[in-house]
């Protein structure tokens, strides 16, 4: 990657300046650089995500929601398969993909989407989802730019999460964030009932949520308040409560 494309994407973070926005601004410089409509980073951990860094719009912070929620687009595949996911035309895909996901994403004004796995080394972090309100390919500097800038991306979240207790995001990438922490402790409470995995429980809680039509989080309200218990599923109880 020329120096030169880092060092200007550097030079541009450096300017954003710091402090409680750092993140936000994390999250502008990329949408400003890739000369797309709005940015979000999603940070994610084996099988679940944890949740949003930051965005830069109701649009991106859209696409971060039902990313989580749903369990596909292109943060997620990007993620998993480790490598750029690119959609030039979401409304009209030469192979269609994200059948949930997309026709939301559509109707609030998605055109084009585009995930960047955030990675150093081995280690994989989450990822950079880029939006335009235009169908069409990134160019091939838009594309140079954002693997700089995921790369930058991944890189200033493993610096800010360097100095956090164990086990605990950094108060930098809280700030501004939308990490969910009901649905992490939902997730362990269901893992308990059903004496699974928390990455299978995420995804009993995700299935049951788009199988009910309420979102994540209000189920997991529900387990948290100890009114839905898995277990009860399970056995086929019409009304699982505690």
């Amino acid at each position: 990657m020329p120096p030169e494309r880092r060092l200007r994407i550097l030079q541009e973070l450096l300017a954003s300046g710091h402090g409680d926005r750092a993140t936000a601004r994390l999250c502008e410089v990329c949408a400003a650089v890739a000369g797309v409509s709005g940015a979000g980073i999603m940070l994610m951990s084996g099988d679940a995500p944890w949740g949003s860094v930051c965005n830069t719009n109701a649009v991106s912070a859209l696409i971060e929601e039902l990313q989580y929620t749903l369990g596909e687009g292109p943060c997620v595949d990007a993620y998993h398969h480790d490598r750029p996911v690119l959609e030039p035309d979401l409304a009209d895909p030469i192979t269609p993909r994200w059948l949930a996901f997309t026709p939301p994403a559509v109707k609030a004004g998605a055109r084009a989407v585009f995930g960047f796995p955030l990675r150093i080394g081995a280690l994989r972090l989450g990822a950079l989802n880029l939006y335009c309100d235009q169908p069409g390919p990134l160019s091939d500097g838009q594309h140079a730019d954002a693997l700089v800038l995921a790369e930058v991306a991944a890189q200033t979240v493993l610096m800010m999460q360097a100095n956090a207790p164990s086990g605990r995001l950094a108060t930098e990438l809280e700030t501004g964030g939308d990490f969910k922490y009901v649905v992490h402790q939902a997730s362990g409470m269901v893992a308990a009932q059903l004496d699974v995995g928390v990455g299978e429980a995420f995804a009993r809680l995700r299935g049951f949520a788009f199988a009910t039509d309420r979102s994540l989080e209000q189920v997991a309200d529900e387990v948290v308040g100890r009114r839905l218990r898995f277990d009860d599923l399970s056995t086929g109880d019409p009304d699982p409560v505690l």
